[in-house]
């Protein structure tokens, strides 16, 4: 019992320190109402037009590609609500910090680097899914007939992929913005990164949708796990084995982007320390 009561004291610094900051990040992103307000009715809107698009697409159809009229319509209300929480269209927060060089401040806190902005960059993500995620989920039931998942173990699976959804996207974005480390303008990659995300994620349109050969050669990059995984288990498309293999697969992307981030960051910080002093 004495050693059960030593064991429940002990305290992870590191652990608190990150919660903290999650925290803080959680309660500054609360302070923009009014941008995530117009942010909510510009996703709500062009979902909207993305949805009567799908149904004029379908026309007199019951089913594209094996996805249902009212599976597409709940694709285009979950992409949308997807949008902010994975910091979709752009996000160049750490590239910035490097052409200002508060980079070096960031270097000198008693959290690594990959941490202090994973723990940020969460606050901000709970936030969006919350105040923007589901609110627009919400409103989307009220206009549309939307599907939903069935039973507790496809609630399960949706929210660990969803989890694991948000830590791909921010690996990936992460990666990118340390390009900024060798040129003196990095928008341009970071622009290409964005829009070959969109296009193999499943974002523009399900990759069911798209020829065989496209949707196999999404398959070779990491951004299906990003959106199209998810999409597919809410829709109940991936099942048994197909589902328990697209988790692996996104778990797998996850932990190969941070290995490689990390191994980028250090060539990067070397780069910066010899060129910057």
């Amino acid at each position: 019992m004495q050693l059960l009561s030593s064991i429940s004291k002990v305290e992870f610094p590191g652990l608190r320190l990150f919660w903290e900051l999650t925290k803080r990040s959680f309660q500054r992103q609360l302070t923009y109402r009014a941008a995530t307000l117009a942010g909510l009715a510009t996703n709500f809107f062009f979902g909207i037009v993305r949805a009567a698009i799908l149904v004029a697409l379908y026309d007199t159809r019951q089913s594209v590609a094996g996805i249902t009229l009212q599976g597409a319509v709940t694709y285009a209300a979950l992409t949308q609500a997807m949008i902010a929480y994975q910091s979709f269209f752009a996000w160049s927060k750490i590239m910035d910090t490097v052409y200002t060089g508060d980079i070096g401040s960031d270097l000198l806190r008693p959290v690594g680097f990959f941490r202090f902005w994973l723990a940020k960059d969460l606050g901000r993500a709970l936030v969006n899914i919350i105040m923007r995620g589901l609110t627009l989920m919400v409103g989307y039931a009220l206009i549309f007939d939307l599907t939903a998942p069935r039973g507790g173990w496809q609630w399960l699976a949706l929210s660990v992929s969803i989890f694991l959804s948000w830590m791909l996207s921010f690996a990936w974005r992460f990666l990118i913005n340390l390009s900024a480390f060798w040129t003196p303008n990095a928008r341009g990659i970071l622009r290409f990164a964005f829009i070959s995300m969109w296009f193999f994620s499943g974002f523009l349109m399900p990759l069911r949708y798209y020829p065989p050969w496209v949707a196999r050669l999404s398959m070779f990059t990491p951004f299906p796990s990003m959106i199209n995984t998810v999409v597919e288990i809410y829709l109940n498309v991936l099942q048994g084995h197909e589902l328990v293999y697209a988790l692996v697969i996104q778990l797998g992307w996850t932990v190969a982007l941070i290995g490689v981030g990390q191994l980028v960051f250090r060539a990067g910080v070397r780069r910066l320390v010899i060129l910057g002093g």
